[in-house]
């Protein structure tokens, strides 16, 4: 036997497991009166986030809440879904993040599927969703989420409860767990089901924690900058940057609606640094009238995911004052990645041929040999290629 081997089990003083909750609890220690997040006319600090999380995280364990359940999101880009990447795992639950977009009969299925026990919804989205629940083969508890900021004619009660009351019914000292194993699930997302039925993929919190820490590395994301939140937080977590930013003491600005014109104004209003989008954002924002547009005071960072974008849109963006880094990735690999990591030697090459290897995103990501996804069925390891 190594001599190593002997004495050096784990144990709690030299062994956590690995969790992106973490990186809240550090950041409510250490910059507690920091504003972590915006919307609109809410504003809440790193301290008042954490309180939010462990008092919803009490208000569903009251309820019976506990490890192994699920607890599925229909939410918009708002506070809430933000919370919920680390109130639901403070209870041991699994974060369930549903594609807004989707039909009645999808949602019915993924809440069948996952055996959800709580449904938080917000009531722009009535229509579909009482259609999936009257449907549905379980008893399930809703809580609506009721947001001003909506469009208030589409607005309809859902369930009987609703997130603010629900969420004062916690207790802010409530003792919240760490995993007991980083391999424990902390969300479970669903494919786009183009094929068939949507197929659900298990996040564990070793993968969350490890995709968060090689985004920044990836992206050069440097402490307190100013993140956009223009992918939708249902979609592979947000690529994981609800669990990236804070871990960074960045600012989340919060985008209900994708709308060029307020992307614009948050850019300009909160000094954006950094933001995520697919490539028909992109196509919206180099295409936006001039009468849209608000000239960028310092250089804006921005992910692009997906099939690439033509190279006219990299030059357009360029000239813009934003710079394009191109990522591929996809449900089933916590989001992207791969990315076009650029090599110096580059930069004396013309500007197409430069835009042309920027349209490229072969190359892994830092950490993904550590991100590894479980079949939800069979609970075994999904093979990488």
């Amino acid at each position: 036997m190594n001599h190593y081997d002997i004495n050096l089990d784990r144990n709690n003083a030299n062994y956590v497991p690995l969790t992106p909750l973490t990186f809240l609890q550090r950041a409510k220690d250490v910059y507690p009166d920091y504003e972590a997040i915006v919307y609109e006319d809410r504003s809440y600090t790193w301290s008042e986030v954490y309180k939010r999380a462990v008092k919803f995280a009490s208000a569903l364990s009251k309820i019976g809440i506990q490890k192994g359940d699920t607890v599925s999101f229909l939410a918009f880009n708002t506070p809430e879904i933000f919370e919920a990447h680390y109130s639901v795992p403070m209870t041991g639950a699994v974060l369930n993040t549903i594609n807004i977009r989707l039909d009645a009969n999808t949602i019915n299925y993924i809440l069948n599927h996952s055996d959800a026990k709580v449904l938080v919804v917000d009531r722009q989205l009535h229509l579909e969703v009482k259609k999936a629940l009257k449907n549905l083969n379980k008893k399930i508890t809703v809580i609506d989420i009721n947001d001003k900021h909506a469009d208030q004619s589409k607005l309809e009660k859902i369930g009987d409860l609703e997130y603010e009351s629900f969420l004062n019914t916690g207790d802010e000292n409530f003792d919240w767990k760490m995993p007991d194993d980083e391999w424990q699930a902390i969300s479970l997302s669903y494919t786009s089901g183009t094929t068939g039925n949507p197929k659900g993929v298990v996040y564990h919190h070793r993968g969350a924690y490890l995709m968060s820490t090689g985004s920044t590395v990836a992206w050069n994301m440097p402490n307190r900058l100013n993140f956009l939140t223009v992918v939708p937080m249902f979609h592979c977590n947000g690529w994981c940057y609800p669990w990236t930013v804070p871990m960074l003491n960045g600012r989340t600005i919060c985008l209900r609606n994708i709308d060029v014109k307020k992307i614009f104004e948050l850019i300009d209003k909160y000094d954006i640094t950094h933001f995520g989008g697919a490539p028909i954002v992109l196509n919206m924002i180099t295409g936006a009238p001039e009468s849209d547009r608000k000239k960028l005071k310092h250089k804006v960072y921005v992910l692009t995911a997906g099939a690439p974008p033509p190279s006219i849109i990299f030059k357009k963006m360029k000239s813009l004052g934003f710079e394009v880094m191109h990522v591929y990735g996809l449900t089933e690999t916590y989001g992207h990645v791969t990315q076009c990591a650029w090599n110096d030697g580059w930069n004396d090459l013309d500007e197409d041929k430069q835009n042309e290897i920027k349209a490229r995103q072969g190359v892994r990501y830092p950490n993904t040999e550590g991100v590894t996804v479980l079949d939800p069925e069979t609970m075994k390891e999904v093979p990488k290629d």
